[in-house]
């Protein structure tokens, strides 16, 4: 079974069913809720996801978005080391480099992200994720 790190730009697809990417990214949530993948965010895309999310979005249906995705994807447990490893990585993104030392720490197989360009120096292949559902 793989263990993949889910990109805050993946919840963003879901959570704000940003086309055309909400289908794939939704399937890839999907497969992490029935046990298909093990699934993990970095503990900073709870953040990140709140605050863009909370622009514009009176209902405030966000927290609830984080309170269900949390019953089936982790997160990651990171610490100091692990901030210590993504600022070695000398990726153009800082927040990218978090993601990877997110990554790392739970052995993820891969990163999914839209965002790859920004993953060329990472040590754990990064795909979208239409690619992560065609295997």
């Amino acid at each position: 079974m793989n263990t993949i790190l889910i990109d805050t730009d993946i919840l963003l697809d879901v959570g704000l069913g940003r086309e055309p990417f909400v289908e794939s990214s939704s399937t890839v949530l999907e497969y992490a809720e029935n046990g298909q993948v093990k699934a993990f965010i970095a503990w900073h895309s709870i953040a990140n996801f709140y605050y863009i999310t909370e622009k514009g979005n009176p209902n405030k249906t966000n927290i609830g978005f984080i309170q269900d995705l949390l019953q089936f994807v982790k997160i990651s447990p990171t610490k100091t080391q692990d901030a210590l490893f993504a600022i070695s990585l000398g990726l153009p993104d800082f927040e990218d480099a978090l993601q990877v030392a997110a990554a790392n720490a739970i052995n993820a197989s891969y990163i999914l992200t839209r965002n790859i360009k920004h993953y060329k120096k990472s040590p754990i292949p990064a795909m979208t994720p239409a690619e992560f559902i065609q295997i």
